[in-house]
């Protein structure tokens, strides 16, 4: 229940932030750079803000629920590791920021911290990884095969 609550904290620190705080501090993570495919790495959305309010919210909570500051730490780096890799795999899909995605919305950004502080999860974490690869690569090579149909 405790993992349960950090993962909330560290998903919902960042769109507090954005409530309070509005368009200040909110330049992209990325810097507007594209990726070799023409669209942005993570998107407008993914700010530095958003990240650091999460791992200081996150990490300041973990001992009030009687846990370690660097679980609260590796509970939020990894959920914005895990958010940061939706949002990659997104726009290589073409999806627009902030555009909504079952599953891949939720997964990695959980999946991510309970894999990483339960022993062994790396290893999941490499397949679950290579699993949502080889899905893109399909999605990628249909719609190849559709334009080439039109």
């Amino acid at each position: 229940m405790q993992l349960l609550i950090l993962l909330t904290l560290a998903n919902g620190a960042p769109v507090v932030a954005k409530l309070l705080f509005g368009d200040y501090y909110s330049s992209p993570l990325d810097g507007s750079i594209k990726f070799f495919d023409g669209r942005p790495l993570f998107g407008a959305s993914k700010t530095l803000r958003g990240i650091l309010v999460s791992i200081l919210i996150t990490s300041a909570c973990a001992p009030l629920l009687g846990l370690t500051i660097t679980i609260g730490l590796v509970v939020a780096t990894t959920a914005m590791a895990g958010d940061l890799f939706s949002s990659f795999i997104k726009r290589r899909l073409g999806l627009q920021p902030s555009s909504k995605v079952v599953g891949l919305d939720q997964i990695p950004e959980s999946l991510f911290p309970l894999l990483v502080c339960n022993r062994g999860g790396l290893f999941f974490l490499f397949h679950f990884c290579e699993y949502l690869a080889a899905i893109t690569t399909l999605k990628s090579s249909l719609i190849s095969e559709t334009s080439m149909l039109a």
